[in-house]
């Protein structure tokens, strides 16, 4: 393979013998013309005819595969720097956020989305301001934020800090009070023009658990701002799920990470990537509550602020690790009754929220108990984020969520300030006096088996994708390309 170091003399670099990722998944073998000035594709017949140009730098790739460049829209940190501590000293953020994306491209990220946990209700308005996208030069692009919390489930916190963790008892209100009205925009500016009259706001995912008091009534709302809202951290029943997408959820959480394990009564939110392309609209058999659930409340009612089988993941855990056995709410349509005990009537308050119970009819889809046929809505299927290091899910459970839904999956990292692909084997100094041992991607708190972290890279995700699945080497680059675009 021959390559040129020195730009080129008219700006025209031309990479021939190569393969070249298409939308579809597939890999055409092409070549491909740019203006490193202008830093645009060409197109080679349009320059070459029209304008009666051609390359002066030929770059010949040796029949390799010529990616995009990746997309992460869920990353904690990297290479030391935490997105969600600030320590007082704005330029130091930014020079955190510049380091972060000046390395970053060398695991083939040129764009990212900042993920900040719950955090002090005070410190959002700094964070997320801080957070507005920004393209340093020579570095990946930082498209804007993402927020996990704090209206997550409890029983699902992950390593978000129980104190924090708050319902949203006033809807899209309560939304507004934590992230400030400034920081959510009524329109978006995704292309990021180069404008410096004007500030653009940046305000990209927010993760939040449908069943918690006053969220299902938010989502309208924060979708209508331009917003991608995501289920995650959750605990909600299949129905419930099936209402969030319903009213403009369009994406899944680092899917099987802090959600219910999937049940065959009640797959709750794993089970929409197998939902069909219609739900019933019209009464369902068995009766459909959206409970709300507070401050430290599980979907019974109760007060939880444990796990129900095992310990709470420590503050240096993985934020979307979590080993609780937590089956969907007791309230969901299936696991709340049978025909022979469903009550008349219910004493709790339903959400006001504009929802669709999903049809639980034995009488096939769409089909009431008299043979009568429902009205039937179209239903959009999520995208679903997977960490895919071999440990936050396994092999197997990947490999079922693509053949599912192959058009919605999208790749993530998740990764934690610790992530560089350069850090050797061994012990380490972490913060606050903690150490933590790396194994590969295995990453422990020292002297014991605590996950502290994924640390795996985007271009092992996709490397991991395709040896996991069987999917073509292109159909895998496209889950970390076309889809976190869209």
């Amino acid at each position: 393979m021959t390559t040129v170091a020195t730009a080129s003399p008219n700006g025209l670099v031309c990479f021939t013998n190569c393969l070249l990722p298409q939308e579809d998944g597939s890999l055409v073998e092409k070549d491909l013309w740019i203006d490193e000035h202008r830093g645009v594709i060409l197109d080679a017949q349009q320059t070459f005819y029209l304008k009666r140009q051609r390359p002066a730098k030929v770059i010949d790739l040796g029949g390799n595969i010529l990616s995009p460049g990746f997309i992460d829209i869920q990353i904690n940190g990297a290479f030391g720097f935490d997105f969600s501590v600030y320590e007082g000293d704005d330029q130091q953020y930014r020079d955190g956020l510049k380091l972060v994306a000046e390395r970053i491209t060398e695991t083939g990220v040129t764009a990212l989305v900042p993920t900040i946990i719950t955090q002090e209700s005070s410190l959002y308005p700094k964070l997320l301001k801080l957070l507005r996208p920004w393209s340093p030069p020579s570095a990946a692009h930082l498209l804007g934020w993402h927020v996990e919390g704090p209206f997550l489930q409890m029983d699902k916190r992950g390593a978000h800090s129980p104190s924090l963790i708050i319902p949203a008892s006033g809807g899209y209100e309560t939304f507004e009070a934590v992230y400030h009205p400034e920081n959510l925009a009524d329109e978006e500016d995704w292309f990021m023009e180069d404008d410096t009259n004007k500030e653009i706001v940046g305000a990209r995912i927010i993760t939040a658990a449908p069943e918690i008091e006053g969220v299902m009534e938010a989502i309208r709302e924060v979708t209508k701002k331009g917003v991608c809202f995501n289920i995650g951290h959750s605990t909600c029943s299949t129905a419930t799920a099936t209402a969030a997408i319903q009213n403009g959820a369009r994406c899944i959480t680092h899917l099987f990470n802090a959600m219910p394990q999937l049940h065959h009564r009640d797959p709750s939110i794993i089970g929409l990537l197998g939902s069909s392309p219609y739900v019933a609209s019209g009464p369902s058999d068995l009766p459909f509550v959206i409970e709300p659930v507070g401050k430290g409340k599980s979907p019974t009612g109760s007060v939880s602020t444990t796990p129900k089988k095992s310990s709470s993941p420590g503050p240096y855990a993985s934020e979307a690790f979590d080993d609780s056995i937590t089956p969907p709410s007791p309230r969901s349509p299936v696991l709340a009754s049978t025909p022979s005990e469903t009550p008349k009537s219910h004493s709790h308050t339903p959400s006001t929220a504009a929802t669709t119970p999903l049809s639980t009819s034995p009488h096939g889809e769409g089909q009431s108990r008299r043979g009568q046929r429902m009205p039937r809505t179209p239903f959009e299927r999520p995208f679903y984020e997977l960490i895919v290091d071999g440990i936050h899910s396994h092999p197997n459970s990947v490999r079922l969520a693509y053949s599912a839904h192959p058009e919605g999956c999208i790749l993530i990292t998740d990764a934690m300030k610790i992530l560089d692909p350069h850090l050797r084997d061994g012990i380490h100094e972490w913060r606050d006096g903690r150490r933590f041992h790396k194994d590969g991607d295995n990453l422990y708190l020292e002297n014991t088996k605590t996950l502290a972290g994924s640390v795996v890279t985007m271009d092992k995700c996709v490397r991991n994708f395709a040896r996991f699945t069987g999917c073509s080497l292109g159909a895998a680059i496209k889950c970390a390309t076309v889809n976190p675009a869209k």
